[in-house]
């Protein structure tokens, strides 16, 4: 019999207990797998280590998540499932293959004829869109804008305009320790009616999540929200 592939949501940060966020299944099943495949081993054992894995995690077959895309990797990280195990795919932080890597290796699941199961748990960018109260039925991820301030300030101005003329919420995502340049680029660059919510550490006990037109933001001190996992929404 041939196993599946677990798509296993992580923890979005520290906290006192999964089960707050993670619902009884995900705890389950990710307590019970033996094979992974994951981005980053050092993140994935402490989440391992943090819903109480029913082996010793010494005795867990571990793989990690490689950068290139080839098909003999691929299949060779797979192959324990061709065997009758279960493996499970973990992200550093949220839900595999959203924003996070993963989706080659789902791909070629799928093309093995491997049952891949999704298990529900968090992903930053659909909390922070219902909490938003943005447009929910039109909406773009753009994962991370460019780093210079120029090229930043025109990319803005992109989402902006498209944003205007469909009625798009647009999210996207900054490297935490930058926060402050992208919110300080934005206050600069879009127009003062434009809507804008920066929802950050979500799920975390310091989570906040604030909507605003851009002009209150120009009142706000956006240092506050350096080093802490955001993510951006404008609606204009």
């Amino acid at each position: 019999m041939t196993g599946s592939l677990y798509l296993v949501p992580n923890l979005l940060g520290v906290v006192a207990d999964p089960a707050d966020v993670l619902p009884a299944r995900t705890l389950a099943v990710a307590r019970a797998l033996t094979h992974w495949i994951v981005e980053t081993e050092k993140p994935a054992r402490a989440f391992l280590k943090t819903v109480g894995v029913s082996v010793p995690i010494a005795s867990l077959h571990i793989r990690p998540l490689p950068d290139v895309r080839d098909a003999r990797m691929l299949e060779e990280l797979l192959a324990p499932a061709r065997g009758g195990h279960d493996i499970g795919l973990l992200s550093d932080a949220g839900c595999p293959g959203v924003a996070d890597p993963g989706a080659p290796l789902i791909a070629a699941a799928h093309a093995a004829g491997i049952a891949v199961v999704p298990l529900v748990g968090p992903s930053s960018l659909l909390l922070a869109l219902m909490a938003s109260g943005m447009n929910g039925q039109q909406f773009a991820f753009h994962g991370y804008l460019p780093v210079p301030a120029t090229e930043r300030a025109t990319a803005l101005r992109r989402l902006e305009d498209d944003s205007t003329q469909r009625k798009c919420t647009q999210l996207f995502i900054e490297t935490p320790y930058r926060n402050t340049a992208m919110l300080t680029t934005m206050v600069a660059t879009l127009r003062p009616e434009t809507m804008v919510c920066v929802a950050a550490d979500l799920t975390l006990p310091t989570q906040s999540i604030i909507r605003q037109h851009l002009s209150a933001w120009r009142r706000v001190d956006l240092a506050q929200y350096d080093k802490r996992p955001a993510i951006f929404l404008l609606l204009a």
